[in-house]
């Protein structure tokens, strides 16, 4: 068959798989997942290629990483895909300083790819586990890294740097930023819509489990509000977002928290969680009656108002805001409660087009274009695979373990 590319997309509680011929316009073979590791798992593959949709349960008990990959090798075999993948695309979440484009995962790039484990707790470990799985699977398939970080490596030098010592800055203590392989699949529909242009000073809210906003110019990152980590920024679903770095200080010298449970509270028990004490997960808040699941919504809703307002500043204004991922693209009581909230900025919802779910949900006199575009990190992992291009020095380095 095709030479085709793999693409492996790793989270804390799901993995998520496509398949791509890898030619042109990139012809989709297959695209799945596997969901809710932690709690009842389930693995659902999409229709295409004139393959059947599957949707199963893979039981009552939680299961880890080894598992779910062992789920998607089942289905890659059972549809005769194995024997032409040359190319596994993997999303990496931190690529820190050095990477930067698609890069060959060879021994030497996963052991500096092991060094910003502390900077993506969750999911840097995540990714790089998966790499290793993949290559046992496909040990003739080029493993190539691609990188949450890199779509903003081109910002502004302000908008990296902290009011640290400068020699902590050269250090790498710096925003990097992350999402960006969902604002590049973002930036590239813009293009297509827009033209080079690309909707001009352009707004996208990821807002999923993990969220965060992007300021982009002519489809280019100019300010992120994810930071060092991705804790920093919005109200996420677990997370706590932006918080004064005082109440670190306090939490470590006043109440003792060891730094184990401070990153335990701060990644798995905070956010829209920790505020409503009943769910991280935005339909369960919007369908309760609990007034502390309304105010966690409220908060939520009021964060990514001011952040708005602040990415707007930098860019001296807003032609356009994109919603996409699962809030983003499923949650119409989100999107016009942000829009409210963006409405002196020209921003104008027309309910019965949000409602609908149509992809420009703008009133006809919005002075800004609003658009719902949905999240595809694996068709932009795949375009990068497409366009690499290895060194001969990197074909005969060693492969992953």
């Amino acid at each position: 068959m095709t030479d085709a590319i793999l693409v492996l997309n790793g989270g804390s509680s799901s993995l998520k798989f496509a398949v791509f011929e890898q030619r042109g316009e990139l012809p989709l073979l297959l695209r799945g997942n596997v969901s809710s590791l932690g709690q009842q798992p389930r693995l659902r593959v999409e229709a295409a290629a004139g393959r059947s949709m599957i949707e199963k349960s893979l039981g009552e008990a939680p299961i880890d990483m080894v598992k779910a990959f062992a789920a998607v090798a089942s289905v890659l075999a059972e549809n005769d895909l194995l024997r032409g993948i040359d190319r596994v695309g993997h999303r990496i979440v931190h690529g820190g300083h050095d990477f930067t484009e698609a890069t060959m995962l060879d021994e030497r790039t996963l052991e500096a790819l092991r060094l910003l484990e502390p900077l993506a707790p969750i999911h840097q470990r995540i990714n790089l586990e998966i790499v290793a799985l993949a290559a046992e699977l496909l040990p003739r398939a080029l493993q190539i890294g691609c990188f949450d970080t890199a779509f903003h490596s081109a910002r502004p030098e302000l908008a990296k740097i902290y009011g640290l010592p400068r020699a902590m800055t050269e250090t790498g203590i710096v925003s990097y930023g992350f999402h960006g392989l969902s604002y590049s699949h973002i930036a590239s529909k813009l293009r297509d819509r827009y033209g080079a242009h690309a909707g001009g000073r352009t707004i996208v809210a990821h807002l999923g489990s993990g969220a965060s906003l992007c300021a982009m110019d002519a489809g280019r990152s100019i300010a992120t509000t994810m930071g060092f980590s991705t804790l920093d920024g919005l109200l996420m679903s677990t997370r706590c977002g932006a918080l004064d770095p005082g109440v670190i200080l306090h939490l470590l010298q006043e109440r003792r928290l060891s730094g184990e449970e401070l990153v335990t509270l701060l990644y798995e028990q905070s956010g829209l969680l920790g505020v409503s004490g009943i769910s991280g997960d935005m339909r369960t808040l919007i369908d309760s009656d609990d007034p502390a699941a309304a105010e966690a919504v409220d908060l939520f809703v009021y964060r990514i108002g001011r952040e708005i307002g602040s990415l707007a500043a930098a860019m001296g204004g807003l032609d356009t805001l994109v919603f996409t991922a699962g809030i983003g693209e499923n949650a119409p009581l989100v999107r016009k409660r942000i829009s409210v909230a963006a409405a002196w900025l020209g921003v104008g919802l027309d309910e019965e087009r949000n409602r609908g779910g149509e992809e420009v949900v703008s009133a006809a006199n919005s002075r800004v274009d609003v658009l719902v575009i949905p999240a595809d990190e694996e068709s932009a992992v795949a375009t990068e695979i497409l366009d690499f291009r290895p060194a001969a020095s990197e074909t005969t380095r060693e492969r992953p373990q």
